[in-house]
């Protein structure tokens, strides 16, 4: 697992191998975390990561939103309950040397309770797959005013989800076993 592009452009992140099942965690594929930064960059909705404050739901490694950092992002926080993961993401966050521009909230992303900070403008949600747990954090961000208007979700699930009530539908891609959906918010 490595940075694909921008200032950290070829850094190795720490190594998991195929992934944890115990710790539940699953790293996004170099392939797909490059095709998903295509889409938010080149398309067609003008360059969704330049300046934007990131919010890294079912964070796992951190892959995403230090990605995001690397691409021009302006802030990362990484939301993890998990302790293996919260371990990868200090790791990788170091390895990055990223400690200025990152935040690191140990809570359950479908239980986000209030923001007290300003509002995110991109959300990466990588939620264990098949548990309805996407569409429980996506309530619990708008519940607690994590979202900004116009706020971009990429959402990676197993199967392409059906779009909650408000959200904009913005593309839909499957890369085999992943299906990643880009969704808006209103304004």
């Amino acid at each position: 697992m490595r940075i694909i592009g921008g200032r950290a452009r070829g850094l190795h992140l720490t190594p998991l191998g195929a992934g944890d099942a115990q710790a539940h965690l699953r790293p996004t594929s170099d392939r797909v975390r490059e095709s998903i930064f295509n889409l938010l960059l080149n398309g067609g909705h003008g360059n969704l990561v330049q300046g934007a404050k990131v919010l890294d739901l079912f964070a796992g490694t951190g892959a995403l939103g230090l990605e995001s950092l690397s691409r021009g992002a302006a802030q990362a926080t990484f939301v993890e309950d998990g302790k293996v993961a919260l371990s990868l993401i200090k790791r990788n966050i170091a390895l990055m040397r990223a400690t200025a521009e990152t935040e690191i909230s140990r809570r359950d992303a479908t239980q986000l309770g209030a923001n007290r900070g300003a509002p995110f403008d991109l959300v990466f949600l990588d939620p264990p797959y098949g548990k309805g747990l996407g569409e429980k954090a996506i309530a619990s961000a708008v519940a607690g005013g994590w979202l900004a208007p116009n706020a971009v979700i990429v959402w990676e699930e197993s199967t392409q989800p059906i779009p909650p009530a408000g959200l904009a539908l913005l593309d839909q891609r499957k890369y085999g076993d992943t299906s990643v959906t880009l969704l808006r918010m209103p304004e």
